[in-house]
């Protein structure tokens, strides 16, 4: 057990130091905004790209874990879309943002630092394919489901323009692209930029984390919603065992591939729902109540899996 809190602790303490800086230091959420900026344009695609483009590209090309993975992550949403729908008597547009807190995993701050540092750079790969894949599925399906509830007053070219803008000009997809076309022509950049990507990527995993504790101690929660204990069952419960019952009796994944998969899926719901809440103007206070709880819940949960991974007590 003492292996597991050595891996979590450091994790979740850094989200911890966050949250207490930003419950005493009284300073406005705009004095995130570089180093926001500074994690998401520069330090976390310089990991990405740094790994990806030392991977052979075989492995980059793992279909069925693809596939697999993002089917997992619609099924979640499918889900909690489902159980909105019936709390809310069928209002589409805040069943939505019910769904992405039922599958939208933290997988841009807190993925690649808590699988990077439990299962070594063989975690890298799987990590970037799973943010790439969700971020396209979910992008694609929040401005659908939300033109089709009639909130999102946009034509079908608007949408279609959105949807490649808002998946192809991530930072993160941009250096996984760049990565992997830096793998098939074998091509690697001269020392000195290696070494400030090094440093870069060293960088990413804390500051990343210490941001989001930030973010959620200024987030205000007067009041726990009756549904939020079902959505947030979905994204740290059944998400990860959909995952890990779908993936263990496939041929040609890897364990660690899976092991990530399960970390990934059993984060609490990103920030980014309370982001894509605020936009709409839909479910804004429940949102942020779903990222500040779901995170201090995930202390449990995401503990809770990596014990059984390190101990082996989830047989592939």
């Amino acid at each position: 057990m003492g292996d597991v809190f050595t891996l979590a602790l450091p994790f979740f303490g850094l989200i911890f130091l966050g949250f207490l800086s930003g419950k005493i230091v009284k300073l406005p959420e705009a004095g995130l905004a570089w180093l926001n900026f500074f994690v998401v344009y520069i330090s976390l695609p310089s990991l990405f790209f740094r790994l990806i483009s030392q991977t052979p590209l075989e492995e980059l090309t793992n279909w069925s874990f693809v596939i697999s993975t993002t089917l997992t992550t619609y099924t979640a949403f499918a889900l909690a879309f489902a159980f909105g729908l019936w709390v809310t008597r069928g209002k589409m547009a805040e069943a939505t943002i019910q769904a992405l807190v039922g599958s939208y995993s933290n997988i841009g701050y807190m993925g690649p630092g808590l699988t990077i540092a439990a299962l070594g750079p063989a975690a890298t790969v799987p990590t970037a394919l799973i943010f790439c894949f969700d971020s396209i599925l979910l992008f694609t399906l929040i401005p659908i489901m939300m033109a089709l509830s009639g909130t999102e007053r946009l034509s079908g070219q608007q949408t279609i323009l959105y949807v490649v803008k808002k998946v192809f000009l991530h930072p993160f997809i941009i250096a996984t692209i760049i990565g992997v076309l830096a793998a098939a022509i074998q091509v690697q950049p001269p020392d000195w930029i290696n070494t400030m990507l090094s440093y870069l990527s060293n960088a990413a995993a804390p500051c990343a984390l210490f941001a989001m504790g930030v973010a959620v101690a200024l987030r205000q929660v007067r009041k726990v919603p009756a549904e939020m204990p079902i959505l947030l069952a979905i994204k740290l419960l059944i998400h990860p065992m959909l995952v890990y019952l779908l993936l263990s009796q496939l041929d040609g994944i890897p364990q660690s591939w899976i092991y990530t998969a399960i970390l990934m899926a059993c984060l609490p719901p990103a920030a980014n729902v309370f982001v894509v809440a605020q936009q709409y103007d839909i479910y804004v206070e429940r949102a942020s109540g779903a990222v500040m709880v779901g995170t201090l819940a995930s202390v449990a949960t995401v503990t809770t899996f990596l014990y059984l991974i390190t101990k082996g007590l989830l047989p592939i």
